[in-house]
């Protein structure tokens, strides 16, 4: 598939194209033509981000205009915005593959090329990334290398990026810059106390009349000396303090403050980034941009919507649709997003909180209902598991919504503020599993290991939306202490979910299908692999036992004793890692009770998994309902030529 480029983008293969044959007038050109071309692929190829990229197009074409990259280091932080980046580093021809199996990564990737110096996806990394190398480069020897983080105002809302700039303060000679992309938008609006600072910066017109001055100064400081320097950055502090009614934030972090500046102004962004080479030390470059700009309907039109659009006609902004011919069953997200407003109109001490993903989480459905019981608290996963330990001293019962890869982020909050003390925090890990496109940094992998392994922690699953839906029942009934309910992206398997509550008793699993030959154990969505895979097995003469563990931990010890008393071959699934998850939990009990068995274990493998559609992966990973298949002949097949061997024998 080819798309067509520019002019002026045509001929830019690699940044030095950018510098080399271009002057700073054609500037305005290039970011229109990189526009459209972002606009031309992801229009059509869908499965792809989209605002955040529009919106720094003029930085990113000032950036790699100023800087030589990939010399000198750009980090950009999470990467929803390094479209533009890929396009201008070699990737043009290869950008319609984005996010697709097989093709580039939606996000900077380390082994991808050498101008991605960092890898990211999960947020706020990016300060302390760029100072890590700029303090490295320096004990090298290497005074000249210049070191840029590309930060969001939603990403600065984490203690990672405070961390890394209290530390850079410090650095005094370390040779970085932030640059602060301001759009007041994460995935969804922008919350928390440092959004009313940064509108305070932004919108107030005395200090913004007076700041070019103050720029013009500051920008020729290396004209004039170190004493000029000095007053110039007393002026500087004086009248930012003064004018905003505040000290600066940044400043009393020592960082050295510039702007706000337009972020669409690509010649005078070239023209600061370059003023801003000759400073030494920590600085930081606050720059407004709107996201989707450029576009007229994402401009136009809701931001959120806009941040992953799908395909959609580019002349007429109509995202495309396709509209099924029978009900389909909701998304998971949806059914927690619903059951957690009608627990909570049951039940007055249920809380929700969500680290600034209530649209994708489906909390959003709560914070219309009940704004008084739910908290989005920015990009803060560590603050938002100790801030529900807190909720849950005082006898409240928080549904503790966060993706089940950014949970990691908050893995010491989960140990020490909330099992330790065994609070009842109900911890709905939204993605659990292998996510799709996003890929390596997003599938959530690891959550069934890592929380089975935590004293008083309950680790459950549900097989469809009915069981999500009264796990969570369940999780709030009393006092059950630490309580985890992971299930997957996309879509559940039920339309007639919305079913009366039920309590799962902990630890209890349930036998779906009975059988003679081979058991089936799963945990969570997998099972209804499990089921399809049955069927078609059906005229084939195995007998196939399927056991819908629900608990990882507790794990029914009876539903066990019988599995392990009547077969000889069992197989496991998870859509989890295989180290230490699911499967390696029945192993354990099968050794600990003297049982002799083989097991099969289906799951993710040790190792990263890469991009794709979540049935590529599921089948490449070997769980999917034909992976089930082929594995169960196998062993049926090995069962019987040992059985035929024996009467031989005999």
């Amino acid at each position: 598939m080819q798309y067509k480029a520019g002019p002026h983008l045509s001929q830019i293969n690699l940044p030095k194209d950018l510098r080399e044959k271009f002057k700073v007038d054609d500037l305005p050109q290039i970011s229109t033509e990189l526009r459209d071309y972002i606009v031309d692929v992801i229009s059509e190829i869908g499965n792809s981000h989209f605002g955040a990229s529009l919106g720094v197009v003029e930085l990113t074409v000032a950036l790699h205009y100023v800087f030589n990259t990939p010399e000198d280091q750009l980090v950009w932080d999470v990467g929803h915005q390094a479209y533009g980046h890929k396009i201008l580093t070699g990737r043009r021809e290869r950008f319609h593959t984005n996010r697709l199996k097989g093709g580039i990564s939606g996000f900077p990737k380390r082994s991808e090329s050498e101008y991605d110096t960092f890898g990211v996806g999960h947020s706020s990394t990016s300060i302390s990334a760029a100072l890590g190398m700029a303090v490295a480069n320096r004990y090298l020897g290497d005074h000249k290398k210049q070191h840029i983080a590309v930060i969001g105002d939603g990403a600065m809302t984490a203690g990672l990026a405070f961390e890394g700039m209290n530390h850079a303060g410090f650095e005094k000679d370390a040779n970085l810059l932030v640059i602060l992309n301001d759009n007041c938008m994460s995935i969804d609006p922008n919350v928390g106390a440092l959004k009313e600072y940064l509108t305070d910066i932004t919108t107030s017109h005395t200090y913004n009349k007076v700041k070019d001055e103050v720029w013009k100064l500051l920008g020729k400081v290396s004209k004039f000396g170190p004493d000029a320097q000095t007053i110039a950055s007393k002026v500087s502090n004086a009248l930012k303090g003064s004018l905003l009614k505040q000290s600066n934030l940044f400043e009393a972090l020592n960082f050295r403050y510039f702007g706000p500046v337009d972020g669409h102004d690509v010649i005078g962004l070239a023209k600061v980034l370059e003023d801003l080479k000759d400073i030494p030390g920590p600085k930081i470059l606050h720059c407004l941009t709107k996201k989707g700009a450029g576009y007229k309907f994402s401009e136009e039109g809701n931001p959120t919507k806009w941040h992953a659009p799908g395909v959609f006609n580019k002349e007429t902004g109509e995202i495309v649709k396709i509209v099924p011919k029978s009900p389909q069953p909701p998304k998971y997200q949806d059914v927690f997003g619903h059951t957690i407003v009608e627990l909570a109109e049951k039940n007055e001490k249920i809380m929700g909180i969500t680290p600034a993903m209530p649209s994708g989480c489906s909390l959003n459905i709560m914070m219309q209902a009940m704004p008084d019981r739910s908290f989005d608290v920015g990009i803060a996963e560590q603050h938002a598991v100790t801030f529900s330990a807190g909720l849950a001293t005082q006898g409240l019962v928080p549904f503790c919504n966060i993706y089940s890869s950014f949970m990691q982020r908050a893995y010491d909050q989960v140990l020490h503020d909330v099992a330790l003390q065994n609070l009842n925090v109900v911890f709905c890990l939204d993605r659990g599993g292998l996510v799709g496109a996003d890929g390596a940094t997003h599938h959530g992998a690891y959550d069934l290991a890592y929380m089975r392994m935590i004293p008083n922690m309950i680790v459950s699953a549900p097989m469809n939306e009915e069981e999500l839906r009264n796990l969570m029942y369940t999780a709030q009934l009393e006092n059950q202490g630490p309580f985890s309910i992971r299930y997957p992206r996309g879509n559940g398997v039920m339309t007639e979910w919305k079913k009366p509550f039920k309590e799962i008793k902990i630890g209890t699993g349930r036998k779906v299908t009975s059988g003679n030959d081979i058991a089936i154990l799963t945990i969570g969505h997998p099972g209804n692999f499990a089921q399809e895979a049955i069927a078609e097995l059906n005229t084939s003469g195995v007998s196939v036992a399927h056991y819908d563990m629900r608990f990882v931990k507790p794990i029914d010890e009876l539903l066990l004793h019988e599995v392990f008393s009547k077969f000889k071959r069992v197989i496991t699934i998870e859509d989890g890692c295989l180290m230490g998850g699911f499967g390696s939990a029945v192993i354990e009990f099968m050794a600990d009770q003297g049982y002799v068995a083989e097991i099969t274990r289906l799951g993710i493998p040790d190792e990263y998994i890469h991009h794709g559609t979540q049935e590529e992966l599921w089948a490449d990973c070997g769980f999917d309902k034909n992976a089930i298949v082929k594995t169960i002949k196998k062993m049926f097949s090995i069962s019987t030529i040992e059985k035929n061997q024996s009467e031989e024998a005999v």
